[in-house]
């Protein structure tokens, strides 16, 4: 006996698909969920200046991402400091790697969690692989990020360059309240009304 199928064909979830688009884009929010890669940093990226361009206002991002792909991360990093529109970053889940780092791109009165969210701060890894010249390289691409990464640290926590490059040279774990003591998050909120006046 056929089983009937009850797939809704891919056209029928297309304008609920765009709806909940719409009602993003007039929201100003944007969602970085998932891991990082060069397909999200370009989405994010043209999202944010599409905000941009339409007004002023603040840009809500909610971030709840392992991390992923440094580079996308520095371009998503670099797109929220180049823009006019200040933007607020909300950590939910987990924000970790690549994805603390472009949280860090907002100042820090413009960083808050929701009370569940952890971070996760540590220095790039790579499987290196080739001739040895070609793994030499990398070795030394992988100082220079994790160095960035600690530079980036230390300046949007106050943390000295020395500090931020021992704290990351193994995973380090903080809760919500633990990040807010370490610089990362300005504030722990529940509710959007607590974003007013951001």
């Amino acid at each position: 006996m056929d089983t009937p199928d009850t797939t809704a064909p891919a056209s029928a979830t297309e304008p609920r698909t765009s709806y909940l688009e719409e009602k993003a884009f007039k929201a100003r929010t944007l969602l970085i969920f998932g891991t990082v890669t060069d397909v999200m940093a370009a989405d994010v990226t043209r999202r944010l200046i599409a905000l941009d361009a339409d007004s002023a206002e603040p840009i809500d991002v909610l971030v709840s991402s392992p991390g992923g792909h440094l580079e996308s991360g520095d371009a998503i990093h670099d797109i929220v400091r180049f823009i006019a529109a200040p933007v607020n970053m909300i950590g939910t889940g987990w924000v970790g790697s690549a994805a603390t780092h472009l949280y860090l791109a907002v100042p820090r009165e413009r960083r808050y969690c929701l009370p569940n969210t952890r971070f996760l701060i540590h220095q790039p890894s790579g499987g290196a692989g080739g001739p040895a010249s070609d793994i030499a390289i990398q070795a030394r691409e992988i100082v220079k990020a994790r160095e960035r990464i600690a530079r980036t640290i230390a300046r949007e926590t106050g943390k000295s360059l020395e500090v931020a490059l021992a704290d990351i040279e193994r995973d380090r774990w903080m809760s919500a309240e633990e990040a807010v003591e370490y610089g990362l998050v300005s504030r722990i909120i529940e509710r959007k009304a607590e974003l007013r006046g951001a």
